[in-house]
C-alpha cells in the first residue's frame, strides 16, 4: 500500500490499522477514527482487496473500514 499511496499518505492514513476478520468475501477492517476510516473505505477499498486477494489467495470483493471506537 505504501507503494501506491506514498510514504506521507500512508503514514497518515495507515498508522494503527487492523485487518480484523475475513467472512467469505467481505474482509473487516478497523481504522484509527472515523474520519480515517471513511477515507481508506472510499479511496482505497479496491486497493485492499486486491492485495488482500492476492495475500490470502482467496477472493476478496468488499472492504469495510470501521472506526476502532466501533469495535
Amino acid at each position: 500500500m505504501a507503494l501506491i499511496v506514498g510514504a506521507k499518505t500512508f503514514d497518515r492514513l495507515f498508522a494503527g490499522i487492523r485487518f480484523d476478520e475475513l467472512d467469505g468475501p467481505l474482509l473487516c477492517v478497523h481504522a484509527k477514527d472515523e474520519e480515517t476510516a471513511s477515507q481508506i473505505e472510499d479511496d482505497y477499498s479496491l486497493h485492499i482487496s486486491t492485495i488482500a486477494s492476492n495475500i490470502l489467495g482467496q477472493e476478496v470483493e468488499i472492504v469495510v473500514v470501521l472506526p476502532k471506537v466501533l469495535q
